[in-house]
Formats: structure tokens, C-alpha cells, sequence
């Protein structure tokens, strides 16, 4: 081979045939890494004295830090998957490339399955298996595009199927009582706490989505919102006459003792004038269920089931719920049916005489 082909091997590795077998191909690594100058000898040396290189994985691999790096980024801008769940990938592959000391090269069906099956000795449970399943099948898949792995072992493992627990929920009259709040003094955090909470039932917006809502996102003619949802999809949600009222109250008299500068167009602020976090919500919806007697404990996505499984126990359709708390699939929304027949089953052994 001449030294322009020997060039032309090192810029394009793609497709060079195994010395050992002739036809399988070596995984491909970025340009300018010692793998790729390993792939040019090979090939200008027909593949003789590199038995020790081909087993050495370290001349193959990325760095386990830039993987981490570019796995990230194409989450985030690719994917444009929430900063929570970018947090969750990332600590799953972190431990995965750990259980696989850094190696990606030689990633096989059965490294996936021996370090989950490590997992499940550990006594993860079963959602957590299962949400590290999904994760493992999207990353590997990713390397296989990049061309850091010959074939994708993800597509050989199965689908963890995570749990289907009944999410708790309010029946009617508990979340009457948790939002029939004592009259207010006109203190911003009073008006603002009943205004999310009310909202919070009104539409089953995640807490996420609620924080990030802007004055003008509320169209109060219609009695809509416009929410930002996973994967940066838009929807209207409406919501009734109470939550109007309440946002009414803390738009005219409590937001404007908060506003400060770094409150922008928030529609709901923190007592330094900042956009509410999730945290903050979070210790809201707990401290009134904390106040009202009977009601289980729970945090605003319990509001979220609550409102779901209200809208259904009232008649409206599954397509439409779906619609209204942004599900991707109607999969997902069919838990709700499953709390309403649960109830109903509940209310029937209670009241039928032969029940």
C-alpha cells in the first residue's frame, strides 16, 4: 500500500475488515485517536503482530469521560429530554461504565444482562431496573450510530416491565376540603399557595410545568394555559372559575409585593422575588394536606392523579385526558382507568347486596 492510500485508511476507517476474520468490522473511533492510526497499520500491514493490539481494548475505547460528555449533549439538545431525567441517564451509564471498568469496546448482550442482573441482587426495584433498561437500549444504540460499537447489544435485551401500582388520589370530597382554604389575609404567600394549588387540581400540570408558566401564559377570556411540556411540546389546558379567581388574587395583590427584578415574567414567584422552584411547591401541597384531616399524604403529581382520575370519574373520555396532561402515549394515560374501576369495584362491594 502507498503512502496516499495509507493516508486515505487513516482519515476514513469505515468498513475495514477484521484481520482475524476477514469480514466483521472494527468498531470505529473519532478522528485522530489511537484507534484509528491502529486500524491504518492494520490495514497497511495486512493485519500481521496486531493480535495484542486487537485485545487491547484501551487502543479502541473513548475516554469514559468524553463518552459521559457526548452522551450527554446529544440527551440534551438532541433529545431535548428533561435536566431530570438527563440526571437519571447519566448516573445509570456512570454505573454501568464502572461495572464495565471504562471498556466499551467488546460491549456485549451478556455484560448488559450480568451487570442488571448485579442490579437486581442489589434489590433495585423493579421501576428502577426498568427505567435503566430503557436507558442502557438508547445509549447503546447511540454508540452503535456513532460508530464506537461494531452492533448494538442493546437491541438483544428485553423490556423491563416497570410495575403498575395505583397511584394514590383525592377522592372528591378530601380535595374539596384540601382547597377550601381559610379565609386569606391578604398575605402574597397565602394567595399564592392557593392560587398553585388550585391550578395544580384544575389542569394536572406537572410541577415542573407549572414553575415554568409566565404571566402571559394564562389566557383568562378562555380560561386556558399554555403550557411547555416534555420534549418541548405545546398545549392548551383549560381550567374552571375557582382557579380563575385565585390567580386573579395573587396577580392583583400578592405578585406585585414580590416583583423584583430577577422575577422577569414569572407567574409564580418566591418570597425573594425569584421564579418558584419544584421544592417549593413540593412543601406547599404537603403542608395543606398536612392541615386537613383524613387526607393521605402526597406531593403535586398526587394532584396530578387526582385530577386525572376526577375528569374520568366525570365522564370525559380517555383521548382527552391524554390530551390535557400531555401523554405521549395513551398507554400511560390508562392507569387512571384502572384507579376509577378500582373505586368503582370499592363503592360496589360496599353498597350491592350481593356484593
Amino acid at each position: 500500500m502507498d503512502g496516499a492510500t495509507r493516508s486515505q485508511a487513516a482519515v476514513s476507517p469505515c468498513n475495514v475488515p477484521c484481520a482475524i476474520t476477514g469480514t466483521a468490522e472494527l468498531p470505529i473511533a473519532p478522528m485522530g485517536s489511537t484507534a484509528v492510526r491502529r486500524v491504518a497499520d492494520l490495514r497497511a500491514n495486512g493485519g500481521k503482530a496486531l493480535d495484542d493490539d486487537l485485545n487491547d481494548s484501551s487502543n479502541h475505547d473513548l475516554d469514559a469521560d468524553e463518552v459521559l460528555a457526548e452522551f450527554e449533549r446529544y440527551l440534551r439538545f438532541e433529545r431535548d429530554l428533561s435536566p431530570h431525567t438527563v440526571r437519571a441517564y447519566l448516573s445509570d451509564i456512570t454505573a454501568l461504565l464502572d461495572h464495565l471498568r471504562g471498556r466499551l469496546f467488546g460491549l456485549d448482550i451478556g455484560e448488559l444482562r450480568a451487570w442488571l442482573a448485579d442490579q437486581h441482587g442489589a434489590g433495585k426495584a423493579r421501576a428502577t431496573l426498568a427505567r435503566r433498561t430503557a436507558c442502557v437500549r438508547t445509549f447503546t444504540a447511540y454508540c452503535h450510530r456513532r460508530g464506537w460499537l461494531a452492533t448494538d447489544p442493546g437491541l438483544l435485551l428485553g423490556s423491563a416491565k416497570a410495575p403498575h401500582s395505583l397511584p394514590a388520589v383525592l377522592d372528591q370530597e378530601q380535595a374539596q376540603a384540601v382547597l377550601n382554604a381559610p379565609p386569606s389575609t391578604g398575605d402574597p404567600k397565602d394567595l399564592r399557595d392557593q392560587a398553585l394549588l388550585e391550578l395544580l387540581y384544575a389542569t394536572g400540570v406537572r410541577v415542573g410545568e407549572l414553575c415554568a408558566l409566565d404571566v402571559d401564559d394564562v389566557d383568562r377570556d378562555r380560561h386556558v394555559i399554555r403550557v411547555l411540556g416534555k420534549g418541548r411540546k405545546e398545549r392548551s389546558v383549560p381550567f374552571g372559575l375557582p382557579a380563575l379567581r385565585a390567580l386573579d388574587r395573587w396577580c392583583i395583590n400578592g405578585r406585585p409585593i414580590w416583583v423584583r427584578e430577577r422575577s422577569g415574567p414569572a407567574l409564580f414567584l418566591g418570597v425573594r422575588g425569584g421564579r418558584i422552584d419544584a421544592g417549593t411547591v413540593r412543601r406547599v401541597v404537603h403542608a395543606r394536606l398536612a392541615q386537613t384531616e383524613g387526607t393521605p399524604d402526597m406531593g403535586p403529581h398526587g394532584l396530578r392523579h387526582t385530577a386525572a382520575t376526577h375528569l374520568l370519574e366525570g365522564g370525559a373520555d380517555l383521548r382527552s385526558v391524554q390530551e390535557l396532561l400531555g401523554h405521549a402515549s395513551l398507554n400511560t394515560t390508562q392507569i387512571y382507568t384502572h384507579v376509577s374501576i378500582d373505586r368503582l369495584r370499592t363503592a360496589y362491594r360496599q353498597a350491592h347486596p350481593r356484593a
